[in-house]
């Protein structure tokens, strides 16, 4: 054994022990914007009014949840509560809350649409709810495309449009590049799904890659390569690790950045009055002009040594006047029923290009796909997006042809069928 894999194996190890001691409850959390230090005030204001419940809020990068937490819960331990974006695939390690908060009809009234999402198939539990609700689409630097003299594509625009626009924005304004994708199967799987995609098979086991997305994969590579869409976001990091362009796009290198709402408070805190911005909405396919529903949940772990001053604080923080602050103050899309139908979210916001672009995602999301909708609650999901991104990735470092990385693909894919004994 060498000493990186010893080194590697200890720090594990050492994360893997993160579970908190009798009275405390340890959270692991990520941001993507504002919301860590949204959480930490309203963590401190949660411990002053539950003086024997100390919270422990560990800020983590994003990689760190997607890539170490899944170890530390197949080893049964881990922190007690977890803000996540791979809900589904990890539900079995949730904690059901059911028999330990205060009124699961609440729950049920208020969280039961996202609910499918972050339980096992077939469960009735409560394991958490969403911090928010979120859609992907994309971003336009509307100062380059003003000084290129080149119209901002409209709502019915295809990628091949913005493709077109964007390179002729690039090639006036000699920016680096003129669109890039996060490298993200979620965030890939919108325009796949435009272009007709549909990873659900008939017996709702995984389908082979079908034509729409070799359709769009295809041009998707062909536009790495011709300099039109930035390779850097998708072959600097190897296997399934995610990277957003997001600092591409806020340092005025990038004329039109697909990721999606959750963006939207990091882009008008970090961008300021640098540039002018704007929500576009996802392109149109062939198929549709989708994008991909999703977020982030907050998710009791089932390890805990402490689950009712988990469901404490679980309940306190479900509360409908704390989701409407925490999400007025984050400039997220809330997914609290109570919160939604009632209206009247004062976002925190003297930006008015992030308010219009809350507007034009919540406008945007009348046009998301069925099948999109159904993908959040699908078991096999995060199956297909590390498979999509491993193996794509691949081909743009010229480790694979296309042709060849969709057959490695379905064989990924598979495997995993195989090793889950379906």
């Amino acid at each position: 054994m060498t000493m990186k894999s010893i080194l590697a194996g200890a720090a594990l190890a050492l994360m893997s022990t993160t579970a908190a001691f009798a009275g405390d409850v340890r959270i692991m959390w990520y941001s993507d914007g504002v919301e860590g230090e949204v959480m930490k005030d309203l963590v401190d204001r949660f411990m002053k009014e539950n003086p024997g419940i100390n919270v422990i809020l560990d800020n983590v990068a994003y990689g760190v949840v997607r890539e170490q937490l899944p170890v530390q819960l197949e080893a049964g331990n881990g922190p007690d509560i977890a803000r996540v974006a791979q809900i589904k695939d990890l539900s079995r390690h949730w904690l059901d809350l059911r028999p330990l908060v205060k009124d699961p009809a609440y729950w049920d009234e208020n969280f039961g649409a996202q609910a499918d999402w972050m339980r096992p198939d077939g469960s009735n539990q409560i394991s958490g709810f969403m911090t928010q609700i979120t859609l992907t689409g994309g971003f336009a630097n509307k100062t380059l495309f003003d000084q290129a003299g080149v119209p901002v594509p409209g709502p019915e625009a295809t990628w091949e449009d913005w493709a077109a626009a964007t390179k002729k924005v690039k090639e006036s304004q000699q920016i680096p590049y003129a669109m890039a994708i996060d490298r993200s199967g979620h965030r890939i799987t919108a325009p796949l799904l435009s272009y007709g995609a549909n990873y659900i098979g008939a017996d709702d086991k995984p389908a082979p890659i079908d034509a729409g997305a070799k359709d769009y994969l295809t041009k998707f590579v062909g536009w790495v390569e011709d300099g039109t869409m930035a390779k850097d976001v998708w072959v600097s990091a190897a296997g399934t690790t995610y990277r957003a362009a997001a600092d591409d796009f806020i340092n005025g290198q990038l004329a039109f950045y697909y990721s999606g709402s959750w963006q939207v408070a990091n882009l008008a805190t970090k961008i300021g009055d640098n540039f002018d911005w704007v929500a576009t909405g996802s392109p149109c396919g062939p198929a549709a002009c989708t994008g991909m529903p999703g977020g982030a949940a907050l998710v009791a772990i089932k390890y805990t040594k402490n689950p009712k001053d988990v469901a404490t604080f679980m309940d306190w923080f479900a509360r409908e006047e704390i989701v409407k602050e925490f999400s007025e103050r984050t400039l997220f899309l809330p997914g609290h029923k109570a919160v939604v139908e009632k209206g009247g979210l004062s976002f925190k916001s003297d930006n008015e290009q992030a308010k219009a672009a809350l507007t034009k995602f919540v406008e945007a999301s009348k046009t998301t796909s069925d099948i999109a909708l159904k993908l959040p609650a699908w078991r096999w999901s995060d199956t297909f997006y590390a498979a999509i991104v491993t193996r794509v990735s691949q081909a743009l470092a010229g480790e694979l042809k296309i042709e060849d990385a969709f057959g490695r693909i379905d064989a990924d894919i598979a495997q995993k069928v195989k090793d889950a004994g379906q």
